[in-house]
Order: structure tokens, then sequence, then C-alpha cells
């Protein structure tokens, strides 16, 4: 049976796994899950425990795709999308502590975690584009990675134009450079005077504008895309199978802002994946947690840190998890979002009891982000970005009888005046970066306005 894909809110059209993939955020405004979630055997995920990377993707991801694509075309995008990674492994595994270990996931092309998704989506979104000879404009908001990461995946395709919106002046130089330094005239870098909450929002203004919407072919490639949380799933079996699963349980604690990265872990065990504690850990903008905490889901503000991809109030893929807690009841998540817009909601106890036995979560504040950047390079010799600090802080207050696996989000050297703050060690770029400083960079600056940023596309396709 062909698998389907519905709509967090309950009033878009079902669709399968190719049209969720290039429509991205759904038409009544809510994003797509799998209608059901196909489950693994034992011995399947067994299986995986010492296969390569790209042998872990194609079996974890092929139940979701419903045939669109064939094995064997497949395993090539997934083979294209890993190659240009800088590590064997993809995603090697280093020990911090007892029973601690660090999923080093930013050994791909733009050094950070979204390379895993990005990498693959851009080989899927072209494979299914030359079927069609359609050309798409491809609009996404980045609090830092993932519009480097888009960027990466997309420059130089002749069918796709690129837009990243970025907050100006929140995201770190070496992101900033990263987005501003391709030379390739399908991307296209906007530094939007406000937060990522609000380049978000515009995001999704846009594309709730149908008219614009259809008329320049938008195609969404944050993680509201559905294919880019599958992509992520991957890497929970693939840790987790290397240290024992499913003989026995593992457990992982994600830093995450915008619940994408978490909620593939949260597949990953409605999979069959033997996941103890998935655990959210926040920066000092710590929605998730208190929302956890108090049952009450409260935007407070964006305060600036020096893990500037967490700062985000508006978790995104909340709503994903939401639906299951509410027994995807698409009008009762559709209620919840509209009381966003007067700055947050309140969680039926229902819900909140349901999402309290799925996710643990802690906070980690700058002081102590620094304190473990310092400490681990003491006493590990790994050098962490402070976005993997917060996760490691809080991962060690929820160690258990099983293994813990952190996620490490992002290289050191995104973030070079944090680790040095922490540590006198100034992190260098990788050698196949080394003259990111040297090129020109271009940038469009652009006001928080929805009509200013859909002129700018408008015109820069009819070039």
């Amino acid at each position: 049976m062909a698998m389907k894909y519905v709509s967090t809110r309950g009033a878009a059209p079902v669709l399968g796994f190719g049209e969720a993939m290039m429509t991205g955020l759904a038409r009544d405004g809510g994003l797509y899950v799998p209608e059901t979630t196909p489950a693994l055997t034992r011995a399947e995920i067994a299986g995986m425990a010492g296969a390569p990377y790209e042998e872990v993707a194609f079996k974890v991801m092929r139940p979701y795709l419903g045939g669109f694509f064939g094995d064997d075309e497949f395993r090539g995008l997934i083979a294209r999308a890993y190659q240009g990674f800088h590590h064997a492994a993809r995603a090697p595994l280093v020990q911090l502590g007892a029973n601690h270990f660090l999923l080093e996931l930013f050994h791909g092309p733009t050094l950070a975690f979204k390379d895993f998704a990005m990498q693959l989506i851009g080989q899927m979104m072209q494979a299914a584009l030359a079927r069609t000879g359609e050309r798409i404009t491809i609009v996404g908001a980045t609090s830092g990675d993932t519009g480097s990461a888009a960027m990466e995946a997309f420059r130089g395709l002749a069918n796709v134009d690129v837009f990243i919106l970025f907050p100006h002046g929140r995201v770190s130089e070496v992101q900033r450079r990263q987005m501003t330094t391709p030379v390739e005239a399908n991307c296209h870098a906007l530094a939007i005077d406000g937060d990522f909450d609000e380049a978000q929002a515009r995001v999704k203004d846009m594309f709730n504008d149908f008219a614009f919407r259809d008329g320049v072919r938008l195609a969404g490639v944050n993680s509201i895309n559905w294919a880019r949380v599958l992509a992520q799933v991957v890497y929970y079996f693939y840790a987790g199978t290397a240290l024992g699963a499913p003989h026995r349980e593992v457990s992982f604690t994600v830093p995450t802002g915008n619940f994408g990265d978490i909620f593939a872990g949260y597949i990953a065990r409605r999979m069959g994946l033997p996941i103890d504690k998935l655990v959210i850990a926040t920066n000092q903008n710590d929605i998730l947690d208190r929302a956890l905490r108090s049952g009450d889901y409260l935007t407070h503000g964006v305060k600036p840190s020096i893990s500037p991809s967490m700062d985000i109030q508006v978790s995104s893929n909340f709503e994903r998890a939401l639906f299951d807690a509410y027994g995807r009841d698409g009008a009762a998540v559709a209620q919840l979002m509209g009381e966003m817009k007067t700055g947050g909601f309140r969680i039926s106890q229902g819900a909140i009891e349901s999402l309290r036995s799925s996710f643990a979560s802690g906070r980690c504040d700058e002081d102590e982000t620094l304190a473990v950047i310092a400490r681990h390079w003491k006493t590990t010799g790994e050098l962490l970005c402070p976005h993997s600090a917060v996760g490691v802080k809080v991962a060690e207050e929820h160690v258990g009888a099983a293994p813990m696996i952190t996620l490490a989000t992002a290289h050191p050297a995104k973030f070079p005046d944090a680790v040095q703050r922490a540590t006198g060690i100034r992190p260098g770029l990788p050698p196949h970066m080394a003259d990111l400083f040297d090129k020109p960079e271009r940038e469009t600056r652009v006001p928080n306005d929805l009509a200013a940023l859909q002129a700018i596309v408008r015109e820069r396709i009819a070039r």
C-alpha cells in the first residue's frame, strides 16, 4: 500500500511522498506527517549494526517513499548525497565519559548536521524535477545552519532558485559567509531586519499566499519539509545500533530550537528503535523546556545567545508532536496554532502527559555553556561548539543505565569566538573551507515585510 501523508491541521489534501516533499508546507498551514509510521523488526534493526551509513539510510527511509524512487535510483541518490562528507563513517561516535557518547554530525560540506538532510533532499528534488522539467523557487529561513546547507545542496542547479532569509546580525560570521559567498547566480542571501521567528513567519506567509506560491512554484526546505525530518531519522538508528540496539536501550539528548532534529528521534522510536530517554536541550531561549514543565507554550521574545541556531521561540516542528499528543485531531492543532498569534497556548492535560511520556528536557545558560566547553577541552580534548555544549550539559543531568548519545550539531570552527572565549583556542576551519574569509560576499538587506520580499523573489527569478 502506498504511503500517504496528512496535514497536522487536517484540512489539506492527502499526498504521496513526492508531492509532500515538493509541497513543503501544507495548504492549510499545517505540516505533513506520514499517515502511519512503518515499524522495523528487531532483526532488521539488528542487521544495521556495523553497516555503512548509506545502507542504514536506505533501509530506514525506503518504507516512506511509497515507490516514488526505485531501489537502485534511491541508492544512487544516497551515495551522491554523502560522497562529499569528510569522514568515512559520516557520523562517528566519540566517548565523552562513562556511558556518554558524542555523535559528531558536522563532517558534511557546511560543517553542520543540516547537511545530512539537505544534501539528500537536494538529490531527491533534483531527480523529481528532472522527470517533469519544472522549475521551482526555494525559499527558506535560517537561524544559521539551514541556509548554508541549502545553498550548498542547490547551488548551480539549472531549475532551482534558492532564497534564504537570515536574521541580520544574529548569525556567526562563518555562518553568514557560507551563505553570502556562493558565486552561483541562483543563490540569494537575504539579511532580514528581525529575528529568526520573524524570518520563519515571512516564509510561512509566502506559502500561505497561494497566488504567489503557485506563481513562482514555491518549494520549502526548512524542517517543515517532511523529507528533511526523515533523513535525520537515519543517524539515530546508525548510532543506536553501534552501541548495542536493539539488544539494549539507548538514550539521546538533542540541542534543538525548531524541534525537527528531536522529532526525528521520536520517529525512530516509533519505528522500533528502543530509545529510553529522548531529551530536549535548550539554551536560554528555553520555551520548549518551559512548555514541558508548565504545560504553557508562551513566547517571551528571543534573547541573542552564543548558540544562535537555537535562538527560536516558535518551534515549527513542535506542531508535529502536538498532533500526535492530541490524538491526531487536526482541528485541535489548528486552534492551538491560531492562538500562537496572541503569544501562546495552554496544552491540555492529556496532551502534556503524552508529551512528558515521550520527552524529557533541560536548559543551559550562557555561563554554563562556556563552562562545559572549557571542561571538556581539558578532560577529553574534544572542542565543542556552543550548541553541542548545551546538549552535553543537559545530557549529563540525564545519564542513566542506557548509553547516552548527545548530538553534536556543528563544528566548533563555525562559532570560533565562543569557543575561544571558553578555552583560549580559536578553532580553524578545515582545509576545504580555509579560503572562506577571502571570498567576496553577496547579500541583500531586506525589511521584515512580506510584499517587499515577494517583490525581490519575483524580480530575481524573472532575470
